[in-house]
């Protein structure tokens, strides 16, 4: 049943002339890197004050200390304490992840958390190393150089690589490269950080049992054959430590689901750990018995690192692809976790002033014998909950560290290595995330396909491959949403104006003798002739359904644009094909609703002295209303 209704006014398309080269490009540079607009509050403004708040844009220190007072500290403080409690065991841990010195690890808390607090944008975001960049690093560095065989050059080659993934960082936030992080997907840091837990736990088997030999590569296979080849090395003493320590920080993280306002007791249960096991390591000669310690640890702060950086032409593609990989890797975890917790209070956190923020922290940190930094989820989420009002957290915490380094750090020289490896299994089990991975399964096949490629690849093969082989399928899928780009046909929703797919709505009604083809993406040249091959099937199976119906013949075909943000020269030359061979089964073409970068392109090509103005409508109900005139006058016509 076709609608009867008033014909809708006429209201005329803008054919005005396109805009100049410069203008339009100006345009397209600001949506592309500009999208939120940054400088808006810029506006309008006194050359002084533009002054300030750029300065406080790029330096947000200046933002919120001025605001800052008391009441504000008496959160930061507790918050800055608590996250240092769980910084030095996790320094420890993850910097022995990463077959480095355990003192490293604690540098790396001290600098760059103060590093952040200057230029860093989210009140949240607490700074230390992470697990998978630890691992990352030891392994592309580990294959160039043995970090037992020369210790002092893998060190050089690490400071190094952290050098390169500051300079990389910092660089795309320069130019507003955010855009090159949305590559890894959701998907992609699901399976990779779930392959990357895997690897971690197996690996830490080593000092649970106590080995003292092991495999340096990171896949499945290879961790395993290590583990069951060196299995005259196992301690049941040591074993028997680990699995008390992990009962104990599993059991702290179930109190802090079950009573959340617990949390700190989960957060300081790293700690305990540690102090524990120094205490039971010193009084018990744990070396004796086959528990191995960390060592010495050396009074003092960071030594300046900046004559260590080696650009040996020898050595340097291995910090290059060290540097790259946990470059995009750390930004993606890190301005992801962010984002998370500000959504949580209502604010915003800039991606590309994290970007600047994470490469200046790193580039110092290269300087100061610090490794890669990010903000990790745990430290970040212990944060949070510890009611931190600012990035002054970072600043206490910092403190901590820094007392620490100058008094503390040979008391934790007898941390057992079980202990550490305790520690960093239970981090670890909260990171292969069962529940994500079964929501993709059941709401995007596609996507859980991207991440078990993610997974298994990084989990048996390597940890770049895998994620190079993640991205990549996901960079596919989206090549095949540009190159097989969705149309639909619409109809009439009954007692309305509107018109939608008609499978969507199976009661929106055909139009007789007019077909409405809707087409939802850009018009390139990769899915040029996709789109004239699908046009033309949707007229040839119209004219068919319509045939076995008896219904009348198709004499107009409708093209809405509204979805068609842009259209190159193949895409101009394409739609003139389509009006070429339609013209040559006695079929009209208008188009409907160009948008302006469109239209621009469509006047210069002249393709709008082709089809004729009159052809150009701005709505579908315009369009149906001329068509069914033409129809009208026609058939009038045939009669007389």
């Amino acid at each position: 049943m076709i609608n009867s209704r008033e014909p809708s006014p006429v209201h005329p398309v803008n054919f005005a002339a396109p805009r100049s080269f410069g203008t339009a490009l100006k345009s397209d540079l600001k949506e592309t890197l500009f999208p939120d607009d940054p400088f808006h509050e810029f506006r309008n403004e006194p050359p002084s004050k533009r002054t300030k708040k750029a300065i406080q844009y790029f330096v947000p220190i200046f933002e919120w200390l001025p605001k800052y007072n008391l009441r504000f500290f008496k959160y930061d403080l507790l918050a800055g304490i608590t996250i240092a409690s769980l910084a030095i065991p996790q320094g420890i841990s993850y910097a022995k992840l990463a077959n480095l010195p355990p003192i490293i690890g604690l540098y790396s808390s001290f600098v760059p958390p103060l590093v952040y607090a200057v230029f860093g944008s989210s009140k949240h975001l607490a700074v230390g190393t992470v697990a998978a960049c630890s691992l990352l690093i030891s392994s592309i560095i580990g294959e160039t150089v043995s970090p037992i065989d020369d210790p002092d050059l893998y060190l050089r080659l690490v400071f190094t690589a952290t050098f390169f993934t500051g300079i990389l960082q910092a660089a795309m936030g320069f130019l507003r490269l955010g855009i090159v992080v949305d590559f890894l997907s959701h998907s992609t840091i699901t399976g990779f950080m779930g392959g990357t837990a895997t690897i971690i736990c197996l690996q830490q088997l080593k000092g649970v049992f106590g080995m003292k030999h092991f495999t340096t590569k990171t896949d499945v296979v290879s961790v395993l054959r290590a583990i069951i080849s060196h299995r005259h090395e196992w301690r049941w003493e040591s074993a028997v430590v680990g699995i008390i320590f992990l009962v104990f920080l599993q059991f702290t993280r179930y109190l802090k689901q079950k009573k959340p306002k617990l949390f700190w007791v989960s957060a300081i249960a790293p700690m305990v750990v540690v102090i524990i096991g120094c205490l039971f390591a010193y009084f018990a000669h744990a070396e004796k018995h086959g528990i191995q310690i960390v060592g010495d640890l050396k009074k003092g702060i960071n030594p300046p690192s900046l004559k260590l950086l080696n650009f040996d032409p020898k050595y340097i593609s291995a910090p290059i692809r060290a540097g790259l990989i946990t470059a995009f890797v750390a930004l993606a975890e890190g301005i992801a976790i962010g984002r998370s917790f500000a959504i949580l209070t209502n604010e915003q956190v800039d991606g590309n002033k994290e970007m600047i923020a994470f490469g200046f922290m790193n580039l110092v940190g290269s300087f100061t014998s610090c490794y890669l930094t990010t903000g990790p989820f745990s430290k970040t989420a212990v944060n949070f909950n510890a009611g931190c009002k600012t990035a002054m957290a970072n600043v206490v915490m910092a403190i901590c560290m820094l007392f620490t380094l100058l008094f503390l750090a040979p008391l934790f020289s007898y941390t057992p290595l079980v202990a550490l490896s305790a520690i960093i299994m239970s981090a670890m089990f909260g990171l292969i995330e069962y529940d994500k991975a079964y929501r993709l399964f059941k709401t995007d096949k596609y996507d859980f396909l991207i991440c078990m490629v993610a997974f298994i690849g990084v989990a048996f093969i390597s940890m770049d491959i895998g994620l190079m082989m993640s991205v990549g399928l996901a960079i596919l899928r989206a090549l095949l949403y540009v190159a097989r780009p969705a149309t639909c046909k619409l109809g009439s929703i009954p007692n309305s104006s509107l018109y939608r797919d008609i499978e969507q709505y199976p009661e929106a009604n055909g139009i007789p003798g007019i077909l409405v083809l809707q087409l939802g993406s850009p018009i390139y040249f990769p899915n040029c002739n996709y789109i004239r091959e699908r046009i033309l099937r949707w007229v040839r199976d119209e004219q068919a359904s319509r045939e076995a119906d008896q219904g009348s013949d198709i004499e107009h075909i409708l093209l809405e644009l509204g979805g068609v943000t842009c259209i190159d020269i193949t895409g101009v030359e394409t739609l003139i094909e389509i009006l070429k061979a339609l013209e040559a089964k006695g079929i009209k073409v208008a188009i409907v609703n160009p948008r302006l970068e469109v239209m621009e392109k469509l006047i210069v090509t002249k393709f709008v002295d082709v089809i004729g103005k009159q052809n150009v409508f701005l709505s579908i109900d315009n369009a149906v209303d001329a068509c069914r005139f033409n129809l009208k006058r026609l058939k009038q016509f045939q009669d007389a």
